[in-house]
């Protein structure tokens, strides 16, 4: 019997993934002294040196990077291009991580850097884990790929733009979207996967 491609590591980290990132800012918000503003603030704000919820939130900001990284390794299915996009993307969030934003007031470059780094590379990986064999689930094949990476594209370049425009007052909500949606899908490619390979098994 052949082996699933998709390994169990994959998996547990792919249905993980998703719910971490909403915990992460959920929980964080509610322990911020006053309330916090999800809709005008990012996810950054809380991870800030100043935020009395920073480790709260790296903490998960390190978790979801961990994940990614074990999804790439396991998930054999995806093309390697894509496992490495997936990899480098998990790399870049240790990296906003690390290099936090100064205060709820500032920011810094090399933060911006990862973190737009991060957005580019969760938004190019479908495309770069597409397989053109029949033998593959649609989802993994270009035209759930190609379909993915432009609608992650469409999406990033908007939630960039407004993140640059400090007039925009909803730059929270563009990001928790655009965040979540594509662990999300990441969640969806995996599991579809495996259970298009866990079915080719037994046939």
């Amino acid at each position: 019997m052949k082996t699933n491609p998709i390994g169990r590591p994959a998996l547990i980290a792919a249905i993980i993934g998703p719910i971490q990132a909403v915990l992460g800012w959920v929980i964080a918000g509610a322990l911020w002294p006053g309330g916090f503003d999800h809709l005008t603030k990012t996810i950054s704000d809380l991870a800030a040196d100043d935020s009395p919820v920073k480790w709260i939130q790296s903490s998960f900001f390190i978790l979801g990077g961990t994940l990614s990284i074990v999804a790439a390794i396991y998930a054999r299915a995806l093309a390697m291009p894509g496992r490495i996009v997936i990899f480098v993307a998990g790399l870049t969030t240790y990296g906003l991580t690390i290099f936090a934003t100064p205060t709820q007031l500032t920011f810094s470059t090399w933060h911006r850097v990862f973190a737009i780094a991060t957005f580019i590379l969760m938004s190019a990986w479908p495309l770069f884990s597409m397989r053109l064999g029949r033998d593959n689930p649609w989802v993994l094949r270009p035209v759930g790929a190609i379909a993915a990476t432009l609608a992650f594209t469409i999406g990033s370049v908007m939630f960039l733009s407004v993140w640059a425009n400090p007039e925009q007052p909803l730059v929270g909500l563009w990001e928790r979207v655009i965040a979540v949606s594509q662990v999300l899908y990441m969640t969806v490619v995996v599991v579809m996967s495996w259970r298009y390979f866990d079915k080719k098994r037994v046939i």
